[in-house]
């Protein structure tokens, strides 16, 4: 073993720093021994042991809300996608259609301030007149119809969905929207931190009605009745965790039923205007819709012009002029997320395009920066993953042999996605153009739009992805039974190729085994192997399921972020759970990993079970910012980094003995106490 010290620049921190990598005799890439803090117990904390040396010496960016390894390599994605797209948008005679039309001219559009800049808001006065000139609740309909048409998703979502009872088969899903604070406590709670809140987004709101010409008195009247038709639509609306009850947004209707629902819409015009034909479709939250269609019939015209200008305005933020960018981050970035500064245009230019054409983007990224190798180390790693849970649900002495049946029939069905799908879609016909960027913006939202909807009323395509592939992050779709890995997060330090198993086993090893989890977490765990949201539980099964689920619920409830606030258990429930299983089958196909190979190399004095832990504390170490962390706890399923660290590890048996910990230590819940699921 030999060690070697690299220096490094980030540009995005404006810092560099040194990293000790570790190595082996064959050159394979071990933990990041100059992350951990020595000075700490381990075994009583180990969110600050695996990681705290790094956040001490890299406090969050100002444009930043997290920051860690884990987030600086999402940054670094974006960095790697500027040295593809700058190249294309410096020329300007790509054939029309082509992915290096479409990416280049995008790009170049949205990095023109000069020309947006001088724009201000006219590419939305159009939109402006034309809400101004409605007359009649059929006009406030057309209106939503065509904001619909190009993705402004108020008052409500409508889009492409499976079917819960047949999940080979898309239909119509209705989904609330139109709220611009993250969820109805926001408008209803009477807690200090939510009535604070309330205030300031009256002043933002009507700072955005200022921007467009207001005086002050009408601004703030219009910020009035734009805050009283949320509020009503707030008090209609589910909470986050009766939201995570598949069964709470499961309501399938007729077309018929779904005209009598709402008697004052005009849903066949509605479809007509979006090519689908009426048939059976699902309403996520009725009372919603029928609040919905209340406001239309009942509130005064004025109150829904006001409503629909402030959601054109915030739609169309990003794409104005800088004033316009100012406002809506002073709100959702520095005050909701505590963010100093914004991002560097660039950077927000790469961001909006991964959105509206991501998959364009993602065939430059993985030509680049995805090899073939990753995608079959990957493969290996699910293939051990499913093994290692296959042996966990095949031990598992609180389930009987007929639940157990059917939980190994849904493992068997899983479909792994890994890097980036194999077939592109196709964005020849979006019409990019490089001297109109809210152009470019309605376009290509107006293609995406139309690609979901085109979908409805057909079989389900398997091969489409829900993920952009440069996109850092993972994700489980119970109808569909897939597992989605993007290339954006098969990336050091969660995953590279000339890594030791060690490390990304305790990586994305444990994000695989998360994913897998989340099928059978206490939302996942009630669809079927086929995805149909349909019981496979004997009574007597499900009840020890609850029994263990309850344990995380009541370990998260007592995880504070500071007096007063703390962490919703049945809020963060299948995250915790994915947490947990995910470290525990992760851990066990590590083991799997060595069978019939050398031993694996003890490094930097750490035996391949620490290194395995280090690993995942130093991927999930993040450091967040206090505004946040509230704003976490309040909307987020995945508990704060801290706590998806210390919570899972501190029910591990396997980490106790990794560490030598006492019973006593803050790392080793009691074993009354200790927290099982899977």
């Amino acid at each position: 073993m030999s060690r070697s010290r690299a220096f490094l620049c980030r540009a995005w921190s404006g810092a560099c720093f040194f990293l000790l990598l570790t190595f082996t005799a064959q050159g394979q890439t071990g933990i990041i021994a100059s992350d951990i803090k020595r000075s700490v117990n381990p075994c009583a904390d180990f969110y600050e042991y695996a990681n705290g040396a790094w956040r001490d010496a890299n406090p969050i960016p100002p444009s930043m809300q997290r920051w860690s390894r884990r987030w600086a390599s999402g940054e670094l994605a974006k960095d790697q996608i500027k040295t593809i797209v700058e190249p294309l948008a410096a020329k300007t005679d790509w054939p029309q259609g082509s992915v290096d039309q479409l990416t280049g001219d995008y790009y170049g559009a949205c990095m023109n301030e000069a020309r947006i800049n001088q724009l201000g808001y006219q590419p939305i006065q159009p939109w402006l007149a034309d809400i101004d000139g409605m007359k009649n609740s059929a006009d406030v309909f057309a209106m939503i119809v065509r904001f619909h048409k190009y993705g402004i998703q108020a008052p409500f979502n409508l889009a492409a969905g499976s079917d819960t009872r047949d999940p080979n088969q898309v239909i119509v899903d209705i989904a609330a929207s139109g709220l611009d604070m993250p969820d109805r406590d926001y408008y209803l709670n009477p807690e200090a931190r939510f009535k604070e809140a309330r205030e300031k987004y009256r002043v933002h709101v009507a700072a955005s009605f200022r921007l467009i010409g207001y005086s002050q008195p009408e601004a703030e009247r219009a910020a009035d009745q734009v805050f009283a038709m949320e509020s009503k639509l707030a008090e209609a609306s589910l909470d986050n965790v009766a939201l995570r009850d598949p069964h709470n947004t499961d309501h399938k209707l007729a077309f018929a039923d779904l005209q009598k629902l709402t008697p004052h819409f005009d849903w066949a015009v509605y479809y007509g205007s979006a090519n689908l034909k009426p048939a059976t479709l699902n309403v996520q939250e009725p009372k919603f819709l029928q609040e919905v269609d209340r406001r239309l019939a009942s509130a005064p015209l004025e109150d829904w012009k006001s409503y629909l200008k402030f959601h054109l305005v915030e739609s169309a933020a990003n794409s104005l002029s800088q004033p316009f960018v100012e406002e809506t981050f002073n709100f959702h970035g520095r005050y909701l997320g505590g963010q100093a500064e914004m991002k560097p245009r660039w950077k927000r230019c790469i961001e909006a395009e991964d959105n509206d054409l991501g998959e364009a983007l993602g065939q430059k990224y993985v030509e680049k920066y995805f090899p073939p190798e990753a995608k079959a180390r990957m493969l290996e790693m699910v293939k051990n993953l499913r093994l290692a849970m296959q042996d966990t649900i095949e031990g598992l002495e609180w389930m009987g042999p007929d639940t157990k049946k059917k939980a190994l029939e849904k493992l068997a069905t899983f479909n792994p996605k890994i890097g980036y799908p194999d077939k592109w879609k196709d964005y020849s016909s979006v019409k990019i153009e490089r001297d109109f960027y809210w152009s470019d913006v309605l376009e290509s939202r107006k293609f995406n739009v139309a690609d979901d909807l085109a979908t409805i009323g057909r079989p389900v395509d398997r091969g489409r992805w829900g993920m952009t592939p440069s996109t850092s992050d993972a994700y489980y779709n119970p109808p569909l039974n897939e597992i989605v890995f993007p290339a954006g997060i098969l990336q050091p330090p969660g995953f590279d190729v000339k890594a030791v198993d060690a490390v990304n086993y305790g990586g994305i090893g444990v994000v695989i085994g998360h994913e897998i989890s989340h099928g059978f977490d206490d939302e996942g765990s009630q669809y079927d192997a086929q995805g149909r949201l349909q019981n496979w539980w004997t009574a007597e099964d499900r009840k020890r399921f609850d029994v263990r689920t309850q344990c995380v619920v009541d370990q998260f409830d007592h995880y504070f972020i500071e007096p007063g606030i703390h962490h919703n258990g049945k809020l963060v429930l299948g995250e915790s759970i994915g947490d947990l299983a995910g470290a525990k089958i992760a851990f066990l196909a590590f083991q799997k990993s060595l069978q019939g190979k050398p031993p694996a190399p003890v490094i930097d004095g750490f035996t391949p079970e620490q290194q395995f832990f280090l690993a995942w504390g130093q991927w999930r170490g993040d450091e967040i910012r206090p505004e946040a962390q509230r704003l976490m706890v309040q909307t987020d399923p995945h508990p704060i980094a801290k706590y998806r660290v210390i919570g899972p590890l501190s029910n591990l048996p396997e980490f106790q003995r990794a560490f030598s910990c006492k019973a006593t230590d803050a790392m080793v819940r009691p074993a009354a106490k200790r927290c099982q699921v899977w």
